[in-house]
């Protein structure tokens, strides 16, 4: 089974020194993920480190200046930044709208019970959809690619996304790309550990959240990015999707029912 990587919650106030310490350990592996971004982010957990000082910002005695160091704020403006990454070969998904949960819904694939999309009707998604299409726009960013805030949205967000010009979601579960409501899912990841005990052929999504990441977890995936089970995501792009099968919705539902339970210890 290979892996590829995608990076969550995207947008200005995020944690740039645990980022850019994650992305060292992408570049020495020369693995390009995709990462999603908030278009116009109002969620103030995602902005919580904007005037935190950055962990990596004073560099000790003794240590090289690594060549990803040029990053900085002042010197890449975050809109900067994310075209420079689109530059490199990284993968931009647009990450819902503003990153805030106005419903309880699961949708879809209930990995959790909230939503900025499932639940809300198909007019006002479709709005909701231009509108960061048209943000991002304004930043030089084009992409087809969309990534649901908390893994949650429902049929209208399909629609909606196919309205706008999307044609890629990053969510679902199996083991290669599938074609469903006129989109083309690149699934994601079950259980970790046991895809990294699969010897199957096929492809999944570890999701990352660099937020939130912390010693031990970088620890963990460069033991990951070691195994040479990670490739970048363009190889994965260059496989032909399948058809879903009639069953699919309903067994990555039941999948996600079963994790949210296991997770949460309530219904």
């Amino acid at each position: 089974m290979k892996i590829v990587i995608r990076l969550d919650d995207f947008s200005p106030g995020m944690d740039m020194g645990k980022f850019r310490r994650f992305k060292r350990l992408l570049d020495e592996y020369h693995i390009k993920p995709l990462i999603g971004v908030v278009p116009e982010n109002r969620d103030p957990k995602l902005d919580a480190f904007r005037d935190e000082p950055e962990e990596d910002n004073k560099k000790p005695k003794g240590r090289e200046e690594l060549p990803d160091d040029k990053i900085r704020e002042e010197d890449y403006p975050f809109w900067h930044l994310v075209r420079n990454l689109q530059s490199e070969g990284w993968i931009i998904a647009m990450h819902g709208l503003h990153h805030v949960y106005t419903t309880k819904k699961g949708g879809m694939l209930p990995l959790n019970k909230q939503s900025e999309f499932a639940g809300i009707d198909l007019e006002k998604q479709i709005d909701m959809i231009a509108e960061g299409k048209r943000i991002l726009g304004g930043h030089g960013i084009a992409t087809d690619f969309f990534m649901a805030p908390s893994h949650s949205y429902d049929k209208n967000t399909m629609t909606a996304l196919a309205e706008n010009g999307f044609r890629r979601i990053t969510d679902g579960f199996g083991k290669r790309a599938y074609r469903r409501f006129d989109m083309t899912f690149y699934p994601i990841s079950f259980k970790k550990d046991a895809v990294l005990k699969d010897e199957s052929e096929g492809y999944t999504t570890f999701v990352i959240h660099t937020n939130t990441l912390n010693g031990d977890d970088f620890a963990y995936y460069e033991k990951v990015f070691a195994s040479g089970k990670v490739v970048s995501w363009d190889e994965w792009l260059l496989e032909e999707p399948a058809e879903a099968s009639d069953l699919q919705g309903i067994k990555e539902y039941l999948m996600a029912r079963f994790k949210y339970i296991a997770v949460h210890k309530r219904w």
